[in-house]
């Protein structure tokens, strides 16, 4: 199989894309890389900053979806997301998906790019990105990580993880790409 190598990054810093399904394990991989002394920068905690209360981002999300998804005993004015709620929304509809994407993925990577300028001097970064693939990200990589696990463990540990039904858990798994997508491009 040939890979899309000539998307990767070509520069002189080794850039580790650790990447995989929701609940594969992407976390504790990248804990233990941190732990070897890598530094790692972890998409999720920017699209959490990007979603911070009082953001850009978080008065766009309550623009569009209003009550439903502002936290409860918060103020009017203040842009305070449910991320639950917000989830049960984009897991089920994915032009709300694409359209969360859209708002979130610049500002994540933006973060990239500044993270990465400050590191420039580290010979090895990892970057953990779930949705690299899907978000285009490939370039900033020189190399992709896989973690990957049966989607019976996945589910498991998405219901045990964040409490949600195994209808709930299945729908956020069924929002990703499949695996085998992943695989072929990893």
């Amino acid at each position: 199989m040939t890979h899309p190598s000539w998307k990767r990054w070509q520069g002189s810093q080794r850039r580790i894309g650790l990447t995989g399904g929701i609940a594969t394990g992407k976390s504790t991989v990248g804990r233990w890389l941190e732990q070897q002394g890598l530094p790692v920068l972890d998409a999720d905690v920017y699209a959490r900053e990007a979603l911070s209360p009082g953001s850009p981002c978080s008065w766009a999300v309550l623009e569009r979806y209003g009550p439903r998804v502002q936290a409860k005993g918060c103020a009017d004015q203040e842009a305070v997301i449910d991320r639950g709620a917000l989830g049960r929304i984009v897991f089920h509809d994915p032009s709300e998906k694409a359209w969360l994407e859209d708002l979130i993925h610049p500002v994540v990577r933006a973060r990239f790019d500044q993270e990465l300028s400050a590191l420039n001097q580290e010979p090895t970064v990892v970057l953990m990105i779930p949705l690299l693939f899907e978000a285009g990200l490939e370039e900033l990589c020189s190399e992709i990580w896989l973690v990957d696990c049966t989607e019976a463990q996945q589910l498991e540990r998405l219901m045990q993880r964040d409490g949600l039904s195994e209808a709930e858990a299945q729908a956020r798994i069924n929002a990703q790409w499949p695996m085998e997508r992943k695989r072929g491009l990893a």
